[in-house]
């Protein structure tokens, strides 16, 4: 999770699951992906803006200054699976994705777990009231990002070539990466805020922010023939 405030930590390579999954299964449009990455921290912004889900701020902390005190309905393993299937389920029902679409929907919402897990501290409960899991590479802000802009690059690099196969231009992948990557040197200079209103809403406003950029991203201009 890494919302405006936060500092240095996983924001933008939550993104790289969603352009991977468009690079992959082009059928399904780069917002619903974009917004599919960032779900789980969608509720998790409404949860604590109403209290049930709650934080705090450590200054002293490297990277991320956020303590995630409790969050078991959007962090924890079985709520991160329920999301998910949420997600493909909307993308099937809502959206009318194919199956295959849908599925790589709610794959792109799990993700964010995945990625989670790998910077987080222990606070990523494995089920409700269970033990807390976290290899903690927010302790360590230069691997951490350089993880962060590698998958980035990565899957930006796919889903470029998805692009060209289809003859598709080519401006839509570098520009919505370099969108992403001013979002988090924001991200990275702002100072971390511990009003749960004041974060719950700029990170809904950032996510909401990013899906409308992939949506501009993914329209269907193609190549010029002359």
């Amino acid at each position: 999770m890494n919302l405006p405030g936060e500092g240095p930590i996983m924001f933008v390579g939550h993104y790289a699951a969603a352009i991977a999954a468009k690079a992959v299964e082009p059928r399904g449009p780069l917002w619903a992906y974009a917004l599919a990455a960032q779900l789980v921290d969608v509720g998790w912004g409404a949860l604590i803006i109403t209290g049930v889900e709650r934080f705090s701020v450590d200054p002293d902390l490297p990277g991320s200054a956020l303590v995630l005190e409790h969050m078991p309905y959007t962090h924890s393993l079985p709520a991160a699976a329920a999301w998910s299937v949420l997600g493909a389920l909307a993308a099937r029902l809502v959206l009318r994705l194919p199956w295959a679409a849908a599925g790589m929907v709610g794959a792109v919402v799990f993700s964010h777990w995945l990625l989670d897990f790998l910077v987080h501290r222990p606070d990523l409960a494995l089920w409700f009231g269970g033990p807390k899991v976290g290899l903690g590479l927010w302790d360590y802000p230069v691997p951490e990002q350089a993880v962060e802009i590698g998958l980035i690059a990565m899957a930006g690099a796919a889903w470029a070539w998805s692009r060209g196969r289809q003859g598709l231009g080519p401006i839509a992948a570098p520009a919505f990466i370099g969108f992403l990557v001013a979002l988090q040197i924001i991200a990275m200079l702002l100072p971390a805020d511990g009003n749960p209103v004041g974060t719950g809403v700029s990170a809904i406003g950032a996510f909401l922010a990013v899906t409308l950029a992939a949506a501009f991203a993914d329209r269907p201009a193609r190549r010029s023939s002359h």
